[in-house]
C-alpha cells in the first residue's frame, strides 16, 4: 500500500492504491442519498435516511473536514472517479467508555462490499492518524451483530477490548444498542504495516 497526502487550504486528501479519500463535493450527495436509503447498507443503523437527512450528514462531514482538515472523507475509486461512500476519522461528541477518543469508521455502497475497499481506505486513515496526527490509539465500534464491520476491524488488526457498551444514541431496548469496542495502538498498527 502507498499513501500520498496532499494539503490544500488545510484540507487533507489521502490516496491509496485504488482509492482517494477527499473533501465532499456537491456531486457526491445524490449517490450518498441512494446509499443511505438502502436498507441493507443501513441495517445496523436506527433507520435509513431520506434525502434531506443524507444531505445534512454530508454537509456535517464537509464542515468538520473544512474545520479540522480531516474527518469522514468521501471515498472515490481512483481510476473511475466514482464516489463509493465514506471512510475516515471522527471525534465522537457523545459520551463513550473511552471518551474523548478518535474513531475510524466507514460506510460504503453495497455494490462495493467484499472488495477490500473499506480495509484499504481505513488503513490509509490509520496511517494518517498515527504518522501525521501523532495519535497513540484509535477506536472503532459497531453493533455486536454487525459481523461485516467487525470483520473489517479484525482485518485492520484491531483488538476487541471485550468492553461492550450500550450506545448512548440508541434506545436501550434496541437490538442494535449493545456495541463492541475495538482498538488499535500505534505500535501494533506499525508492526503489521512495515514496508
Amino acid at each position: 500500500m502507498f499513501l500520498y497526502i496532499t494539503f490544500s487550504l488545510k484540507i487533507i486528501s489521502l490516496e491509496s492504491d485504488r482509492l482517494i479519500l477527499r473533501q465532499w463535493l456537491d456531486q457526491d450527495y445524490k449517490s450518498f442519498a441512494i446509499l443511505n436509503a438502502d436498507a441493507e447498507v443501513m441495517a445496523y443503523y436506527p433507520s435509513v435516511l431520506n434525502e434531506e437527512e443524507s444531505n445534512s450528514l454530508a454537509k456535517k462531514f464537509h464542515g468538520l473536514i473544512a474545520k479540522r482538515g480531516w474527518g469522514f472523507w468521501a471515498v472515490e475509486l481512483r481510476q473511475e472517479k466514482q464516489f463509493i461512500g465514506f471512510v475516515g476519522l471522527h471525534k465522537p461528541t457523545y459520551e463513550l467508555p473511552v471518551s474523548p477518543c478518535v474513531e475510524v469508521g466507514w460506510r460504503l455502497a453495497k455494490k462495493y462490499w467484499g472488495q477490500g475497499y473499506a480495509t484499504e481506505a481505513a488503513n490509509a486513515a490509520l496511517e494518517f492518524a498515527f504518522n501525521q496526527l501523532k495519535l497513540t490509539n484509535i477506536y472503532s465500534f459497531t453493533s455486536v451483530i454487525n459481523k461485516n464491520s467487525r470483520a473489517v476491524m479484525e482485518r485492520l488488526h484491531m483488538v476487541n477490548t471485550n468492553s461492550n457498551f450500550n450506545h448512548p444514541m440508541l434506545p436501550q431496548k434496541s437490538v442494535l444498542c449493545e456495541h463492541v469496542l475495538y482498538r488499535i495502538e500505534k505500535q501494533r498498527w506499525f508492526s503489521f504495516n512495515r514496508e
